[in-house]
């Protein structure tokens, strides 16, 4: 069964809610028959790379927010990421692009490493506080997942894969997605925002027992 999920790169409800349904996963009894495609969205498509300033500044401006605001804003996400094992430093995360990043990720599913991409990306922007958008970045991140180093700088050099990312975005629209992450189970089932662990697993086996466990009757 396919669980398909949209998701941004600097989508901060995206990593939790990555690990909540890793969370459901690891307690799903068909847990080695499921195939997860992380499909691209971008929140913010025209966003320009900017490392002269930090997602919290970043955030307070283009919202037209105070920074006591940003800052108590930030803290709540922050606080909700601690919840599920996650450390997230605001103040060293990078304003930047993610186009690239998942292009990247569609190289990466070609080799069925897509999900070891998507960690090191989310880990790289809101942990680590690297640039997303920069081509050595991702060349590291590829190459430390097991892609082969030129067979990503060929990616980087040229417009591969930009069209399957387009096509991601498309469907999304076309399916009615708003925000991230979104999740589609078995082509049956959609679940939008960062759920409990719960909630992901009730879905896991209502889609399950419907669909793959239905059809085998």
């Amino acid at each position: 069964m396919k669980v398909e999920i949209w998701s941004d790169v600097m989508c901060p409800f995206c990593y939790i809610g990555k690990r909540k349904f890793e969370t459901a996963l690891a307690q799903f009894e068909h847990k080695s028959e499921i195939t997860v495609e992380w499909k691209s969205f971008q929140l913010n498509p025209n966003l320009v790379t900017d490392t002269s300033k930090n997602t919290i500044q970043h955030l307070a401006e283009s919202k037209g927010w105070t920074m006591d605001y940003t800052n108590q804003s930030i803290k709540h996400v922050t606080d909700v990421a601690t919840e599920v094992g996650l450390h997230f430093d605001f103040e060293k995360a990078v304003v930047a692009n993610s186009f690239d990043a998942h292009r990247l990720l569609h190289l990466a599913k070609k080799y069925h490493l897509q999900n070891e991409c998507k960690e090191l990306l989310l880990a790289a922007y809101f942990t680590q506080g690297k640039n997303t958008a920069d081509h050595e970045v991702l060349k590291n991140i590829g190459t430390q997942i097991g892609l082969d180093a030129n067979e990503v700088s060929n990616l980087l050099a040229n417009n591969q894969f930009a069209k399957e990312v387009n096509d991601d975005i498309e469907q999304a629209q076309q399916i009615g997605v708003r925000g991230v992450p979104f999740f589609v189970l078995g082509n049956k089932y959609a679940i939008s925002g960062a759920q409990s662990s719960e909630t992901f697993l009730a879905a896991l086996n209502q889609t399950w027992n419907e669909t793959v466990k239905g059809n085998s009757l």
